[in-house]
């Protein structure tokens, strides 16, 4: 499963700093001047995940192999998108490539500017809750420009047409409230229409606090301040110090380790970032582990085994027969033939929801 970040803001706000952090190298262009960045840089970030190292060691130790098995991690692609400005709705600036990158993305990225530095010129921004504002409007009114382009099928005896212009009637008087898409109750048929929609406001968000160094230790204090001030859940705001994640991105894993120690972190941002993604959008992962890899598999949470199934390759959800699974923690400790040996494993089938965690291994039939 593909997890796609588009990552938004104001100019000048740190987007390209923040994602050149995330890919651990230069890629983005990187400038003190508005539109810096024209086409989006796309970068696949690994997920950071201490379970893999864990799992190889265990694969080796039980297969008696005398190799470690590779690791494969789940990956989010992040998408750097060109700064906007007020009127991207209009298409200036840059707004109709803006606005059409961010259809392609799963869930945005809103980054904002909270540090203080009187060399990057200001372009537009005043403070976190404004340049936050400035972007949702303008998503806004594009979602309303695209609603007011459906046309009312009037008296028609189609009841999924009728059902669809009382679901566009409905996300148009709450847009016009100022109340995002994705804030609007709708039922399950009204979600299938709106997610025909494609509308902006409708993808779930996160919101960096591109901060000052000093600040990150208190970050989780300022993201719940920051979070009940813009009506969001403490897990969609991240504060972020753009300027030392780029820093730590060129240092070696021990002396990165060491200079979060310094400032009194337990973990860097982006780490925290890509995992408040996964909380956001509902997402977990499941393990598979063996001679020839271990790795971990993107899924949406609730899903069941044989949907699982599928995300390893299609064919398998028409071939399942079952899935056998193990806890992480057990399958550590005796690895796959031990584990069947001790009554550890379950054999799972179809309808099993997936935990987050789950070390598994589906049985498919030819």
């Amino acid at each position: 499963m593909n997890l796609s970040v588009g990552i938004v803001g104001l100019p000048n706000v740190g987007k390209s700093t923040l994602f050149n952090a995330l890919l651990k190298r230069r890629q983005a262009y990187v400038a003190n001047f508005p539109f810096a960045t024209i086409e989006p840089n796309i970068g696949v970030v690994p997920v950071p995940d201490q379970r893999l190292a864990r799992l190889s060691e265990a694969v080796k130790e039980s297969e008696g192999l005398d190799f470690l098995p590779p690791e494969v991690p789940a990956t989010v692609e992040f998408l750097d998108i060109a700064g906007l400005i007020a009127g991207a709705h209009k298409g200036e600036g840059l707004g109709n490539k803006f606005l059409s990158h961010i259809r392609e993305v799963n869930a945005i990225c809103h980054v904002v500017r909270a540090f203080t530095d009187p060399d990057i010129i200001k372009e537009g921004s005043l403070d976190p809750q404004s340049d936050l504002d400035v972007v949702e409007t303008e998503l806004a009114l594009a979602d309303l420009q695209t609603l007011e382009k459906q046309k009312d099928p009037g008296n028609t005896p189609d009841k999924d047409l009728k059902k669809r212009w009382e679901t566009v009637v409905k996300l148009k008087s709450a847009l016009e409230k100022g109340t995002p898409a994705r804030k609007v109750e709708l039922s399950e048929e009204e979600k299938k229409f709106s997610k025909e929609l494609s509308l902006l406001t409708s993808k779930p968000i996160l919101v960096v606090l591109n901060s000052n160094e000093e600040d990150l230790r208190e970050a989780n204090k300022k993201e719940l301040a920051f979070a009940k001030e813009i009506e969001l859940h403490s897990s969609q705001v991240i504060v972020i110090s753009a300027k030392i994640e780029s820093e730590l991105s060129a240092l070696a894993d021990t002396d990165q380790k060491n200079y979060l120690e310094d400032l009194g972190v337990k973990e860097s941002g982006l780490e925290r970032l890509i995992t408040k993604a996964f909380a956001t959008l509902g997402l977990i992962t499941f393990l598979t582990a063996g001679e020839k890899e271990v790795r971990a598999w993107t899924i949406k949470n609730g899903m069941t085994a044989i949907e699982a199934s599928g995300v390893i390759h299609t064919d398998f959800m028409q071939k399942f027969i079952k899935a056998d699974i193990v806890d992480y923690a057990d399958f550590i400790h005796l690895g796959w033939k031990r584990a069947r040996e001790e009554g550890k494993v379950k054999s799972e089938g179809k309808e099993y929801i997936m935990k987050d965690g789950d070390v598994v291994e589906f049985k498919i039939g030819t």
